[in-house]
């Protein structure tokens, strides 16, 4: 929420500190989400000691590069083509364990329910061409970035139903 909250804040108001703030809390979405890809996958928030101190070494891995990713916009180089490509791999790693996941579930249970999180992530993959293949605006109005936010509304509604 607070990312699309962000976003909206900066695409009404054009402003640095705006703008640092959407790329900010995208980035921190988007390795929020593989943060959490393999804590649910594996079951890291399950178990002894051992995947406990591997949850804290996964936990300060993520928090380590997302503040090296943060220091890097701010402090060396406000770079849009550094930040979407991370934001990209980011995003193309999780969605692709989710899929995987998703599909050897799918093969153990024979439900179909059980691809759900792998179509969500597709339809999240199909969206962010949106975001990758930019297009300048029709009519003045609507352009690639408008519509990549549009197409993340019904797979966030998917993923948490």
């Amino acid at each position: 929420m607070a990312a699309w909250i962000l976003s909206m804040v900066f695409h009404t108001r054009d402003f640095l500190v705006t703008e640092q703030l959407d790329y900010f809390a995208a980035g921190a979405s988007v390795l929020y989400g593989l943060y959490l890809a393999p804590i649910r996958i594996f079951r890291l928030d399950q178990g002894g000691r051992k995947t406990k101190s591997i949850l804290r070494a996964w936990t300060g891995l993520c928090l380590t590069l997302y503040a090296l990713h943060v220091l890097y916009l701010k402090y060396y180089d406000w770079d849009y083509g550094y930040n979407i490509m991370a934001n990209v791999v980011v995003g193309v790693i999780q969605n692709t364990m989710w899929a995987v996941f998703s599909y050897q579930k799918y093969k153990k249970s024979g439900k179909v329910w059980a691809m759900w999180p792998g179509f969500t992530v597709a339809w999240i993959m199909l969206a962010m061409g949106l975001e990758i293949l930019d297009f300048p605006p029709w009519g003045g109005y609507l352009d690639a970035h408008s519509l990549w936010h549009l197409g993340t509304v019904g797979p966030t509604m998917l993923w948490y139903k």
